[in-house]
């Protein structure tokens, strides 16, 4: 499986008033930024089988962004990608085929614990990700036949 994650853009700050944190939209300058790295990932990466989206404003947004610059495909709303379990998502894109391009678009700290544990760090070990972050990986066969892939540039 070729697996992309992608963190959200530059969103609205937590905590700012009026606006829970659910609900929180990507800035002006994270959409500007987001598109022109949308660009650039559209010209490493083909497009993806399927790109799922956590449904939280500023992950949808960003997804169809990315849509958008890989020619528009059709970003599929994923709740597990806003508030499931690591094991969750892992089992997830088990349900995707090996040789399947899977996009994936969501949070911290949950896609860089995602992230460690594809390439074989320890459990409790991160990968920072920027907002607007990308990370591609290349796994040999699926997240539920083998935990550890090799990273991608």
């Amino acid at each position: 499986m070729k697996l992309t994650i992608i963190r959200h853009g530059i969103a609205v700050a937590s905590g700012t008033e009026g606006i829970p944190d659910d609900e929180r939209p990507l800035t002006r300058k994270g959409r500007r930024r987001f598109r022109l790295a949308a660009q650039g990932l559209a010209q490493v990466c083909r497009v993806p089988d399927v790109l799922l989206t956590s449904p939280l404003p500023r992950a949808a947004e960003t997804a169809k962004i990315a849509a958008k610059a890989w020619g528009g495909i059709d970003p599929v709303s994923e709740p597990l990608l806003a508030h499931g379990s690591l094991d969750e998502i892992l089992a997830l894109l088990g349900t995707f085929a090996a040789d399947q391009r899977v996009a994936v678009v969501g949070h911290e700290p949950t896609l860089s614990t995602l992230l460690a544990r594809l390439i074989g760090s320890n459990r409790h070990e991160r990968v920072a990700f920027r907002k607007g972050g990308v990370a591609h990986v290349h796994l040999p066969g699926t997240p539920g036949e083998a935990e550890q892939g090799r990273p991608q540039g």
